[in-house]
């Protein structure tokens, strides 16, 4: 049986460095993803959606495993966008303002076809409240800074802003949502420890 890792197979995307911000060039991916409001600590509407997309995501990656194609893959993290309707207005410490994407990639072996079988699936066993919001699209971020953040979701914000600087003094706009993924599992890591890319779209 072949077992991918996705992170590794994306590693320009998946494995950046803490040491410095580099420049990419995000392909077009597909992602499950659910849409919300207000601040991710105490939203239960976030906790809901986190619930849902993993569900799914193990679901569809035991399907795979299972099918004809015998592939087995671990499941990628999640990731999140996160925005204001006026973004010059974007604050990291008024988290109840934000608007955000809660989201998973999903590999290509994952179909809409598959997807609607495994939210079936999934309806049947668990049916999590969030599991009727969940859609499943491309997602075209094209191209980005980004780097790897080390430690709790409180100290990003230095971290932000030599990356927002980083693109301007190469002569850049920010554009798009500032974009996050969550390779740690922060139920058993201690906060310092904690592993989060930070990526910010330009033109």
């Amino acid at each position: 049986m072949e077992k991918i890792d996705y992170k590794k197979e994306l590693k320009n995307l998946y494995k950046p460095s803490p040491k410095k911000i580099e420049f990419r060039d995000v392909p077009k991916m597909n992602f499950l993803m659910i849409e919300g409001t207000g601040d991710p600590n105490t939203s239960l509407a976030y906790k809901e959606a986190i619930e849902a997309l993993f569900s799914l995501s193990y679901t569809l990656k035991f399907m795979i495993k299972k099918g004809e194609s015998g592939i087995d893959y671990s499941v990628m993290p999640l990731e999140g966008l996160w925005w204001v309707d006026d973004m010059s207005k974007f604050d990291i410490n008024k988290k109840e303002n934000w608007k955000w994407t809660a989201m998973i990639m999903q590999p290509e072996a994952v179909t809409k076809k598959l997807v609607a079988i495994a939210i079936e699936e999934v309806r049947k066993k668990k049916n999590p409240k969030a599991l009727s919001k969940i859609r499943f699209e491309a997602f075209s971020e094209g191209k980005a800074a980004q780097t790897l953040h080390i430690g709790p979701f409180s100290e990003e914000g230095p971290t932000i802003k030599k990356m927002h600087d980083f693109i301007i003094d190469n002569g850049h706009n920010l554009s798009g949502k500032h974009h996050e993924i969550y390779l740690s599992d922060i139920r058993r890591a201690a906060p310092e420890k904690w592993k989060t890319i930070i990526r910010q779209p330009y033109t």
